[in-house]
């Protein structure tokens, strides 16, 4: 008989969170005890528990009671209003270093003698990519910028010193760029492209490409994220390693866009480069009529897109070399899925149009224009 594993994923509201608490919560022989301050719209039949992370008292009286976790997936991610350059600030980093402090202490506590695997996200920016070119392709412990300041060796070194003469073992994912389902996050491009294209075709546009010549770049797919942390859970190979992780392709964001337009049944313009994060925000107005006239469930602009126009703009007019990592190492110990990049667009637009977050093309084929302005 398979034992049973009681995970505990933090951040389930998120992008990866989500599509982990999705994953396991349908898997046989798990249960999930899924965390967030906010409720995701689906917990898929896991437990959840609201907790603020940067209050120690508040997670030290709920995750002291936490027994029997075995698995812990943390996903959760502290970010300031100014995305990109909050990156490097030294506030972003205490409080995303409390935060996993926060929940671990009390959970290794309560579950010590079940605890065996525990799961840490980073990305790209551990080989400095937002600060400077990376020689490509990075490779895992070969071009790390410990050099640059980053939560993610706060984070990783504590988890090293704690595992340190223990049972349970870790892994740490550096993905890609991470396209999924989440609303409000500060990094998914989905909301925010999909808005710019909605109003878009809500004036009888074609989609434009709103960006500059972009580097070269991969994506992962977050439900293929969420498989392979459900591997590394159990996977001797995974013990104590770090892994890139992409789609297995590479892409450039210019090249996607025909992909992106047939996805909103568009016809495909030229380029009329505009920074998403300054000129979105002045549309609000618009967003609300549109939410209203095809009877969407998404929230307004600023809950749904939260910093994602940020996180859009970097890619879309900001970066100009490659972000190519190495994903050798991963295959090498035994995970192997790939996913097309233009499959995987496509997919997020659907399920968020099937969703009502965005409009589907069969509903906005049949509008009246809205009296809108022009981009």
């Amino acid at each position: 008989m398979t034992k049973c594993k009681k995970v505990l994923v933090v951040g389930a509201s998120g992008l990866v969170g989500n599509a982990v608490m999705k994953h396991m919560a349908r898997q046989r022989n798990i249960s999930v005890v899924a965390v967030s301050r906010r409720m995701p719209s689906n917990t898929f039949g896991a437990d959840f528990v609201s907790v603020d992370l940067t209050n120690q008292k508040e997670c030290s009286e709920v995750f002291g009671k936490m027994a029997g976790i075995t698995h812990i997936v943390y996903a959760a991610l502290f970010e300031k209003q100014n995305l990109t350059s909050g990156w490097l600030e030294q506030d972003q980093i205490r409080i995303n270093d409390q935060m996993l402090r926060n929940i671990f202490e009390p959970v290794e506590r309560a579950s010590k003698g079940t605890l065996t695997h525990v799961t840490l996200l980073q990305g790209t920016k551990a080989y400095g990519g937002h600060v400077r070119p990376f020689a490509v392709p990075a490779r895992e412990g070969k071009s790390d910028a410990r050099d640059i300041p980053n939560f993610y060796w706060a984070q990783e070194d504590y988890i090293r010193s704690k595992q340190q003469g223990k049972d349970w073992n870790w892994t740490i994912f550096r993905p890609q760029i991470i396209v999924g389902e989440s609303i409000g996050s500060a990094m998914n491009i989905i909301p925010a492209i999909g808005v710019y294209a909605s109003l878009l075709k809500e004036e009888g546009k074609p989609l434009y490409y709103p960006g500059q010549e972009t580097a070269v770049m991969e994506t992962v797919d977050a439900d293929l994220l969420a498989r392979a942390i459900d591997w590394a859970g159990d996977a001797g190979a995974a013990s104590n390693e770090i892994f890139n992780i992409t789609n297995g392709d590479i892409m450039v964001m210019k090249n996607i866009w025909p992909a992106i337009a047939e996805a909103f049944e568009m016809e495909l313009g030229g380029s009329i480069p505009i920074s998403l994060a300054s000129e979105m925000p002045k549309r609000t107005d618009e967003w609300d009529q549109i939410r209203a006239k095809y009877n969407l469930a998404s929230p307004n602009l600023r809950e749904f897109v939260g910093q994602s126009f940020q996180f859009a703009d970097r890619y879309l007019n900001d970066l100009h070399h490659p972000l190519l990592v190495s994903t050798v190492k991963l295959r090498e110990a035994g995970f192997y899925e790939v996913f097309d990049t233009e499959s995987m667009f496509k997919k997020w637009f659907r399920i968020f149009q099937e969703k009502r977050l965005l409009p589907s093309p069969s509903q906005m084929n049949k509008r009246t224009n809205l009296q809108v302005n022009s981009i």
